[in-house]
């Protein structure tokens, strides 16, 4: 008994180590393997992702070669591209221009306060070599017109083509002077010349102008021509220029009984008449003349009573 005793606690004590010492190689061994997966790590560039795994174990991984990284090279100066980054911001600029929100103030001047900028241009030739029919006076009362031209200046209107306004005002249309005028001087031998800039006031356009006749300065007028709102603008100085030309006929003889108080009360007692109307929009009764030969026309409704 007291030997079966003594040979089992010999056996402990050679069994116990070698179990310990198994123990702790296999914590070591674990402890390493942890301690290398530390060591990994996952490294990233801007230009691109990569995962290295540092593995001190790998022999191929210590003796493969790094790949070389290229170099930079020096480049002369390149003018197109000095152009090109010059431009760039230009580009960039127009961008940013275009992407913007629509502006809610006004980007560009008011014609009618700064005007139209429209002045004669100074001549290209000299002046002995041409004339300057903005500054010129060249003709001027020289000698008469022919005598086939004076009579279709001077003939006295036709009542039938003279037309009235609703206060009573008498005038001739404005293309009737302009065939009188072809009728005595034939089509391109006459012409306006503007001798100013056109005036823009807030309802009003205004401009000088010359009438040449056969090349010799024959009047110079101011026309003029209301308007109601910008967009009107445009045609006023279309009516200016019309304007002017009724006025620089006057010296010319054509139609001249339109400016004749006499023949303007004469006229008016057989040709034309008074009548009471009503404005269709507004129901505004007044008075207007019309001629005799003529119907009331829009906006007006004749009511035969005031």
């Amino acid at each position: 008994m007291t030997m079966a005793s003594s040979h089992i606690r010999r056996s402990l004590r050679l069994v116990e180590p070698t179990s310990f010492a198994k123990v702790t190689s296999r914590l070591t061994s674990r402890t390493s393997t942890q301690h290398i997966l530390a060591r990994r790590s996952i490294t990233t560039t801007a230009s691109h992702k990569s995962i290295t795994t540092n593995n001190t174990n790998n022999p191929a991984a210590r003796t493969a070669p790094k790949p070389p990284i290229p170099a930079t090279p020096t480049l002369p100066a390149n003018p197109s591209t000095s152009t090109a980054a010059t431009a760039a911001p230009t580009t960039t600029d127009r961008t940013a221009r275009i992407l913007a929100p629509t502006p809610t103030h006004q980007t560009t001047t008011n014609i009618s306060k700064t005007g139209l900028s429209d002045a004669p241009l100074p001549p290209d030739i000299a002046p002995q070599e041409k004339i300057d029919w903005t500054r010129s006076f060249h003709g001027l009362s020289a000698a008469p017109f022919p005598k086939e031209a004076a009579e279709i200046l001077l003939a006295e209107v036709d009542p039938a083509e003279v037309e009235i306004k609703p206060d009573g005002i008498l005038y001739l249309p404005e293309i009737k002077y302009r065939r009188i005028l072809n009728r005595a001087f034939g089509p391109g031998g006459w012409g306006l010349v503007p001798r100013s800039e056109s005036i823009v006031t807030p309802r009003t356009v205004t401009r000088e102008y010359a009438l040449v006749c056969n090349g010799r300065l024959v009047s110079v007028a101011r026309g003029e021509q209301d308007y109601f709102t910008p967009d009107g603008i445009p045609t006023a100085t279309e009516g200016c220029r019309s304007n002017a030309l009724v006025r620089c006929c006057k010296d010319l003889g054509i139609a001249s009984e339109l400016w004749d108080p006499r023949w303007i009360r004469k006229f008016k007692a057989e040709y034309t008449r008074e009548a009471f109307v009503e404005h269709v929009v507004n129901k505004k009764r007044t008075k207007i003349w019309v001629r005799k030969d003529d119907q009331v026309s829009y906006p007006w409704k004749e009511t035969g009573t005031k």
